[in-house]
């Protein structure tokens, strides 16, 4: 192959090259010195030798090679490889277990109805990722203290159900309704805290949400800890994602936030089966190194995860770094060829490409090659993987792990184009698979698809619960138990509302009084979470910078411009506000974390995230419908709402619609209330309803930035909360006109109008939510 070429298709590929060197001497006695270093003084004192030179390289000008992408090896070493503290035999039976339960589950389904759906190839490939994780790593919670938080790749929820089978938790009939829940008794297609509240706690079927969500629920443990409000040192947030789901915007927006705060509390593991649903991910180029360098470029460590111990013998023999150099003249969509292709073609295509390299492997068989595996297909690759990741402080990792979609599917659909759409499986392709894993099974069960749970008492079961039990328990677990929160009545912090008696304000402003009362109330104000997207000046909240603080992990290292202001910018490790900065997603992230703590920390939060309304439903939608479906409660406040004000500003800023998108969502209970009494009483009701009696709602509250005089609260407000009542009474009514919002004032303008200059009479209602009144 043509170098020169290469780096053109591929260039992160070009500094792997070998370059002419003009003194190989002096580049010698570079790399002697360099050695030197790490063996007499460390490889921590090499770091810092090294970053000094390339220091001084710049400041001399000199071009320098690009350093995100390492050569196409395991970051762990087998010198550095963590011991395997498992037993292989056993949990490779499980693991064989587990691959033929999660495939029986979607053929059997499909057997019933070809429509019903399913995903085999996806969780064939990362079955290992799982199950190292299961046996090893991921802690679940117990009396003393919570578990970690893991999101699941959506496509691989048949393999945590068939792991979940063997563990007793779900029956044989329960994996026979796979996708059929219609009679109380079916399992959902992909994790939903709605459809099994106790079993999924996060929904992850829509892609890139996962990898969002999963970076800022890792921040709130720290924000939690930080503000001293809950130990949750030790705690670890998993996310497992695919190569293809890297490609949403969503998946890759929050790198930058997790690295600048040292989220080590963090792990990816990004399932490189280089395959999406239509075909390869990057068939002309390279995922994992493209990946490593969009994280390592973002702060991140990155371990890569490709080889499995099989290779060790030939990265051993590999003097001359032959196979290095092979890797990297090979794109995804070669590799894709050679994991579709048995080892004869591997020979011929792969290892014969120079004939020392078709010497180094000269003694394994065509067999031999095809038993290759690739490092996220052997526990003890991935256990070291893991460990190394657990156990990485300062800096959120990412594993980019190589496998091959549909392993073990042979021909059926094993590194196939059409892998992810393979539903069934004809009897040729069970046999196989049958016997690729040793499955005990006769050809008549393999053929019927039966379900398969060894006997209590057998070595795997025994050794699948005692695994789990020095883990603590049981996984994927939602528990929502939590301790109810007294609310405050409305009089504590919001009689500046009911007592108005006229008095000229803005509906925004209103809130942030009651908000600024709210946050000094005992019991409750500690548990309030005030989130902004850069916007708290707008909305006069300038005040509760200094008084409760910005929330930063490393406080404030420099004297604010305005310090000698009251409300001076105010950053500090124990500050309680969220402040986003531009960045609706993030900010939205962060209001589902805060919003489901009550059960994912067993500590209840209440989130009060404002912004810009037209920037709310209609800027991060599936956002909130995710939020929904995590049974998220808080508030969102959607402010300078209406039509009436910011003309200057286009129809981008004059929100007409957002109460339309929020009518969708069916836990979602909106108001648009015009006074601030009808605010405050909304926010009470809300408190109540989310903090005390644990009901799984949030409230959206437009709120808006007109001052006009408001009136004192009537004596009876419960229309308000019902959605509409009576504001103004006429004698023999003619007309109803109703307002909501701004325009209700509006709708009392025409009341008079109508009355005096055309004598019709007419009752005016103050609509706070139409939602309400379905």
């Amino acid at each position: 192959m043509n170098f020169d070429n290469l780096s053109k298709l591929i260039p992160n590929a070009a500094w792997r090259l070998r370059e002419d060197d003009a003194d190989p001497q002096e580049t010698r006695e570079w790399l002697d010195a360099l050695d030197a270093v790490i063996e007499t003084l460390g490889a921590e004192r090499a770091t810092f030798v090294l970053k000094h030179l390339l220091q001084h390289a710049r400041t001399r000008r000199v071009p320098l090679p690009q350093v995100l992408n390492t050569p196409y090896l395991n970051t762990v070493s087998l010198a550095h490889q963590a011991p395997f503290p498992g037993n292989l035999e056993i949990e490779s039976r499980l693991s064989a277990l587990v691959r033929w339960n999660a495939l029986a589950m979607v053929v059997r389904a499909n057997a019933v109805s070809a429509e019903l759906g399913g995903h085999i190839a996806s969780y064939s490939s990362a079955a290992d990722l799982f199950e190292v994780g299961f046996n090893h790593f991921f802690r679940a919670n117990t009396d003393e203290s919570r578990g970690d938080l893991i999101y699941f790749q959506p496509h691989s929820a048949p393999g945590v159900y068939a792991r979940a089978f063997l563990e007793g938790r779900l029956s044989a009939e329960q994996l026979d309704h796979y996708r059929r829940e219609t009679e109380g008794k079916g399992l959902s297609s992909y994790p939903h805290p709605w459809l099994m509240p106790d079993f999924w706690q996060f929904p992850t079927g829509s892609m890139g949400i996962g990898p969002l969500f999963a970076i800022y629920n890792a921040r709130f443990l720290r924000y939690l800890s930080d503000r001293a409000l809950l130990d949750t040192s030790g705690r670890k947030v998993w996310a497992f994602v695919g190569d293809g789901e890297m490609d949403e915007p969503e998946s890759l927006a929050g790198l930058s936030i997790a690295a600048r705060e040292g989220l080590d509390n963090l792990v990816f593991v990004v399932n490189c089966n280089l395959q999406r649903l239509d075909g390869p991910v990057r068939g002309n180029g390279s995922i994992i190194q493209e990946l490593e360098g969009l994280f390592a470029g973002a702060g991140w460590n990155v371990i890569k995860l490709l080889w499995g111990s099989d290779w060790d013998p030939l990265f051993a023999r590999d003097t001359q770094m032959l196979l290095l150099r092979a890797f990297h003249e090979t794109v995804d969509g070669e590799f894709q060829t050679l994991s579709a292709t048995d080892g004869r073609f591997n020979r011929e295509h792969f290892f014969n490409k120079y004939p020392e390299l078709a010497q180094l492997t000269s003694h394994l068989s065509d067999e031999d090659i095809d038993r290759l595996r690739r490092g996220g297909h052997d526990p003890t690759k991935i256990y070291a993987a893991y460990h190394a990741a657990a156990n990485h402080r300062g800096r959120p990792t990412v594993i980019l792990a190589k496998t091959k979609k549909g392993y073990g599917m042979g021909t059926a659909g094993q590194g196939r184009m059409t892998g992810h759409q393979q539903k069934k499986l004809d009897t040729v392709a069970l046999l196989e698979f049958r016997d690729r894993f040793a499955l005990p099974l006769t050809d008549s069960q393999a053929e019927q698809v039966e379900f398969i749970r060894p006997s209590a008492d057998s070595p795997e079961m025994k050794y699948l619960h005692a695994r789990r039990h020095k883990l603590g328990g049981y996984l994927p677990e939602r528990d929502a138990t939590c301790r109810a929160l007294a609310t405050p009545d409305v009089s504590a912090f919001a009689r500046f509302a009911l007592e108005a008696n006229g008095k000229e304000m803005s509906t925004t402003m209103a809130f942030v009084r009651m908000l600024s009362a709210l946050l000094k109330d005992r019991e409750l104000g500690a548990r309030i979470v005030p989130i902004i997207a850069d916007e708290a000046r707008t909305f006069g909240m300038a005040d509760l910078f200094r008084s409760v603080g910005i929330y930063s992990p490393v406080g404030q290292l420099y004297e604010p411009e305005d310090q000698a202001q009251i409300s001076y910018y105010k950053e500090a490790k124990n500050g309680q506000i969220l402040e986003e900065g531009i960045n609706e997603a993030g900010a939205i992230a962060s209001w589902v974390a805060a919003g489901t703590s009550y059960s994912t920390n067993g500590f209840a939060m209440l989130p009060f995230y404002i912004f810009y309304s037209m920037f709310g439903f209609q800027r991060v939608g599936d956002l909130l419908w995710a939020a929904a479906d995590s049974r998220t409660r808080g508030f969102l406040l959607g402010a300078t709402a209406g039509r009436t004000t910011l003309s200057g500003e286009g129809l981008q800023h004059q929100d007409g619609t957002s109460h339309l998108i929020a009518s969708t969502i069916p836990n979602c209970r909106a108001y648009d209330p015009c006074y601030a009494y009808e605010l405050a009483f909304i926010v009470e009701d809300g408190m109540r309803r989310m903090a005390t009696e644990q009901q799984d709602v949030f409230y959206y509250v437009t709120v808006m930035n007109e001052n006009y005089a408001q009136p004192s609260a009537p004596a009876d407000v419960q229309g308000a909360l019902r959605g509409m009542y009576r504001v103004k009474s006429a004698v023999n009514p003619q007309v109803r006109l109703l307002g909501s919002g701004t325009i209700l004032r509006e709708a009392l303008a025409a009341a008079e109008i109508l009355q005096s200059e055309h004598g019709v009479a007419a009752d005016v209602y103050s609509v706070t939510s139409f939602t309400e009144l379905r």
